[in-house]
């Protein structure tokens, strides 16, 4: 290896700085930046993008040569960030206890991506749960190790513990993936979690909202009158989300419980304090359904309308001057709401 800093050694020290919090700009640059612009671009069939380098995992593991030799070895070609069936494939071909101690060794000390998502994958295919700290360190670069991380970690006893974890230490492309996966675990714990912090109002939210509204059953836990806060602020959360995330995921058209979610919602929404992340998220969900659903947009802009409701929303409705202008232009006309002194 050359004397270039290990990306795990990278990620340690960020992290230390903000234990509780993502790391600063996803960790970004990564030491192995400027190499990393001049390795190999991917094939443009997918389906091929792992091939190269499960070629180069199969004569390293036909050989008795160090880690060191495979992580040379893949510089040479593209890895790709996601799990792949090909490099998957070649790394179950390789002996299981060397596999894992190459797979520790390559996530440790690699000095560049490719050792690393290489590492990862060989970690991914023997699931020992002494390896989730390693595998959660290297996690918090979550734009590039995200992917591979959160698959090696849901496979992994302990892991949806491991994954809460690393969900509260990520945000942006890599909190898609660990809530992804934390989707896919099912436990109650996620659920638990996923039912109040699945959503955190980025962009990217667009992407699963609709995936943490069925892993979660949205629609049966709003649904009776003890559903608390917190659930149904965010059940209001997702839900607008999927009121405006066409051409990302899962929109209420496509919902197939959105009827009941919808109602749930709205229900709660009249017996709840008024207050302006409340009146944001019911406009949008109303405005996201005007054209199709008018008896539940009825339902939501009766609430709004409400003397209390329209004192609330009178002053700033967000940080952003822009979105505040454009919800006084052409959201709170499109529902005739007025928010007129």
């Amino acid at each position: 290896m050359t004397g270039a800093p290990a990306l795990f050694a990278h990620a340690l020290r960020l992290h230390r700085l903000t234990p509780d919090a993502p790391l600063p700009d996803d960790g970004n640059p990564l030491p192995d930046e400027d190499d990393h612009r001049r390795r190999p671009r991917p094939t443009r069939d997918r389906r091929l993008r792992g091939v190269a380098a499960a070629e180069v995992i199969d004569r390293h593991f036909a050989t008795n040569a160090p880690p060191t030799a495979l992580a040379a070895a893949v510089r040479d070609v593209y890895v790709p960030i996601h799990r792949d069936d090909h490099l998957t494939a070649a790394a179950l071909r390789a002996d299981p206890r060397r596999a894992r101690d190459t797979g520790r060794w390559l996530v440790r000390h690699g000095t560049d991506r490719g050792a690393v998502l290489v590492g990862l994958t060989l970690l991914d295919t023997g699931p020992a749960a002494g390896d989730i700290p390693l595998i959660q360190t290297i996690g918090l670069l979550s734009e590039v190790f995200g992917p591979l991380a959160a698959s090696a970690l849901r496979r992994r006893p302990g892991g949806e513990q491991a994954l809460l974890w690393l969900v509260r230490r990520v945000a942006g492309w890599g909190r898609v993936y660990v809530v992804a996966a934390l989707c896919a675990v099912g436990g109650s714990a996620s659920r638990h979690w996923l039912l109040r912090h699945g959503c955190d109002g980025d962009v990217l939210n667009g992407y699963y909202a609709g995936t943490v509204a069925m892993a979660t059953d949205l629609h049966e836990a709003i649904a009776g009158a003890g559903v608390d806060d917190a659930v149904v602020d965010h059940a209001g959360q997702v839900l607008k989300v999927m009121a405006g995330c066409e051409g990302m995921g899962m929109t209420l058209a496509t919902y197939p419980h959105a009827t009941e979610a919808l109602a749930a919602h709205v229900g709660h929404l009249g017996r709840q304090e008024p207050a302006v992340h409340r009146y944001v998220a019911a406009a949008l969900i109303a405005y996201g359904l005007v054209e199709s659903r008018d008896a539940v947009v009825s339902r939501y802009v009766a609430v709004l309308d409400r003397q209390d409701w329209r004192a609330t929303a009178r002053g700033r409705l967000t940080p952003y001057a822009g979105f505040d202008a454009w919800f006084r232009a052409t959201v709170a006309p499109r529902l005739g709401l007025s928010l007129a002194e």
